[in-house]
């Protein structure tokens, strides 16, 4: 197991690059499959996503859309899960599919809001696809069609998710590491 230190935090590995990339296949594969008579537009949730969308897009095998937005919120350390705005919608929605690509889905506020917007901007069908979700942490009742890996309630960094604004180029998922030693 690789360990590396990001500032003050000592992260072990949790999810290895060979291990998402097949994971990765799989969903391609599987979108690819259940989307096969749609145009979809992918809409990937940066920062954290820019890494597992790219690498997700490979793998789709299908005619397909990417655009890449932003998350305004209302955050001091940590988002609320309020939206102010979804910047970097510049398509008409109006009768799309629309996968939205996220990082990690933890309480789902911030996936609730974005999926209201979505609404409002009229697309006919929006799909989730995350890299991670922590069903413990779940506090909205969200219908996630993909999702690559179902994990703890760990602190995670790496490929794309990031220990502020470090470690997202990492290609394995690390995991803190709570022993120290």
């Amino acid at each position: 197991m690789g360990v590396v230190k990001i500032k003050d935090k000592t992260f072990e590995t949790s999810i290895s690059e060979s291990q998402i990339k097949q994971r990765l296949k799989e969903l391609g594969s599987q979108i690819s499959a259940d989307l096969k008579d749609d145009n979809p537009l992918f809409m990937a949730v940066l920062n954290g996503s820019f890494i597992f969308a790219a690498d997700l897009l490979r793998e789709v095998t299908i005619p397909c859309e990417v655009t890449f937005v932003k998350v305004a919120s209302y955050e001091g350390t940590a988002s609320t899960g309020k939206v102010k705005q979804l910047i970097g919608v510049n398509q008409d929605l109006t009768g799309r599919t629309v996968v939205i690509v996220e990082d990690i889905i933890e309480s789902g506020l911030t996936m609730r809001s974005i999926l209201n917007e979505l609404h409002n901007r009229h697309a006919e069908r929006v799909l989730i696809c995350t890299l991670t979700m922590k069903p413990d942490r779940l506090q909205e009742q969200l219908d996630i069609n993909y999702v690559a890996f179902t994990i703890p309630n760990d602190f995670i960094v790496g490929y794309g998710l990031d220990y502020d604004q470090q470690g997202r180029q990492l290609k394995e998922i690390y995991k803190v590491k709570t022993d120290n030693k």
